[in-house]
């Protein structure tokens, strides 16, 4: 049930679809169906606004710092200081559920305002239930078989930190080599290479064109000495689903540990951390529909992974990460995975439904395009929401200040700043020139049909008018192979 602090917090589209989405949950298939396209709540075909930016916290306009976006989206006659694209970037982050800041809103307005650590009196004991509360949410969530296994921390970043230099430097006496893939987050790799400048060993396994890892190779890199394995759940660029059971059995038969990076798995896909042997596991609060600055690593205590820590302080959570846990962020993070764990099948259908409209579309509009990573949008092995698609002949950039409507990627938004080609495209195959002309659409749970149209059509529209101003584009129409030409100075851009 949605209490009165999002209802007053509302008095938007989004606010009423939550609603609407909780009542649907016995609602008729037709119902549903009307819901899921948008028929009572989402804008015309021709409307841009997102559901999500429409909203006006408090009621007045900017209330909460978040402007209101035009309607019409054909009309400029408003200035781009008070509107915001539509938001497609769900890789990036998720807008928060208004059932998530409804849970955390007594932790930061009224008497819940007590230090968890702090087991004197009533306050201290409020906050440590609902920290515990969180606890057993995020637990359910990956199929923990005790809650104490998860560890708060402040997003995934910090818990891949944790997992890999904390696991590797405890058994450094006795195992110095780490195995990892080319396609991992950068902070995953950025930590092995700090891990290399201290004596370890990493070895960076290749990924096949699909984003895939290779199983007979993952067996051959083991060693006796190997003491780690991490691989990424689902890839934060292309949208890749590893095959955890299986990378699991592997490490528990050679007795490695194996860490996964489940940023964007987690409360997307089924994760259970008993059945795919998985001995440590990092998630994000903001790309669940959850806060910003907290995030959880689990640690397995059957059978034991023994964790360094990077930190000195208090000891707080179990010794593996000292500081005041922040009880209204955490309470958060448990809400979030709370609403992910019951409306996951729910979520993942309308996801899929609207990555293959999208995608589908795309192909029946323009030709010479190409889905980096698994192929068909119903594909097993891709994540419903994240797709990367190329356009030959457009620069990526390029094409992204052209779609200023919309709030899209060329990639991870940790490396957003680097003018190099995507390492997780280039790790595929992918030519140069066709990875720096990606974009990753990102689609989330508050995403419309109307949005996905409009994308569509802005998308053809400035492709085709990106290409037809393109010499290149033109020497594709007249047939000529690009990868015939031997070009000056340094290859086609």
């Amino acid at each position: 049930m949605i209490s009165s602090h999002v209802m007053r917090a509302s008095g938007s589209r989004l606010a009423q679809r939550i609603v609407a989405q909780a009542t649907l949950r016995s609602a008729t298939p037709r119902a549903v169906a009307a819901y899921s396209t948008g028929v009572s709540a989402a804008p015309r075909p021709s409307d841009r606004a997102s559901s999500f930016a429409t909203q006006n916290y408090g009621g007045g306009a900017g209330t909460y710092g978040i402007p209101t976006v035009r309607k019409d989206i054909s009309s400029r006659e408003q200035s781009d200081m008070t509107t915001l694209p539509l938001y497609l970037d769900a890789q990036a982050t998720t807008p928060m559920d208004p059932r998530v800041l409804d849970a955390m809103l007594p932790y930061m307005t009224s008497h819940f305002y007590g230090n968890p650590h702090s087991s004197t009196h009533a306050y201290g004991w409020d906050s440590e239930g609902a920290v515990e509360t969180a606890r057993e949410q995020v637990a359910s969530l990956i199929g923990a078989a005790d809650p104490k296994e998860v560890v708060f921390t402040s997003g995934a970043t910090e818990s891949n930190n944790i997992a890999i230099k904390g696991v590797a430097r405890f058994y450094k006496k006795s195992k110095n080599h780490i195995i990892t893939t080319q396609t991992e987050h950068k902070c995953v790799l950025d930590s092995c290479r700090v891990l290399e400048q201290e004596g370890f060993e990493v070895t960076y396994l290749p990924v096949q064109s699909n984003g895939l890892i290779d199983l007979d190779a993952l067996r051959a890199a083991i060693r006796p000495e190997t003491c780690l394995v991490s691989i990424m759940a689902v890839n934060n660029e292309i949208g890749v689903i590893q095959p955890l059971t299986e990378i699991g059995q592997i490490c528990r038969e050679n007795k490695v540990f194996f860490h996964t990076d489940a940023a964007q798995a987690a409360g997307k896909i089924p994760i259970d951390v008993q059945k795919m042997n998985i001995d440590l596991l990092s998630i994000s609060g903001h790309k669940i529909y959850g806060p910003k600055g907290v995030g959880a690593l689990y640690v397995r205590r059957r059978p034991r992974v023994r964790i360094e820590a990077l930190q000195s302080g208090g000891g707080q959570e179990r010794g593996v990460r000292s500081g005041t846990v922040p009880t209204s962020l955490v309470v958060g993070l448990g809400a979030a995975a709370d609403v992910c764990a019951r409306e996951m099948d729910y979520d993942h259908e309308r996801i899929s439904r609207l990555s293959a409209r999208l995608l589908a579309g795309l192909q029946e509009g323009l030709t010479h395009i190409a889905v980096n990573g698994p192929q068909e949008a119903g594909s097993p092995i891709r994540l419903p929401g994240c797709l990367n698609v190329s356009f030959s002949c457009v620069e990526g950039e390029s094409l992204l200040m052209a779609l200023k409507d919309m709030a899209l990627s060329s990639g991870s938004a940790c490396t957003s700043a680097s003018l190099e080609p995507s390492y997780v495209l280039r790790a595929l195959g992918q030519d140069e020139d066709m990875a720096h002309s990606s974009i990753r659409f990102g689609i989330g749970r508050f995403t419309t049909d109307a949005e996905i149209e409009f994308c569509l059509q802005k998308t053809i529209d400035n492709v085709t008018k990106l290409r037809e101003m393109s010499p290149l584009w033109d020497m594709i129409q007249e047939g000529i192979d690009l990868k015939t030409i031997e070009w000056t100075g340094g290859g086609a851009h």
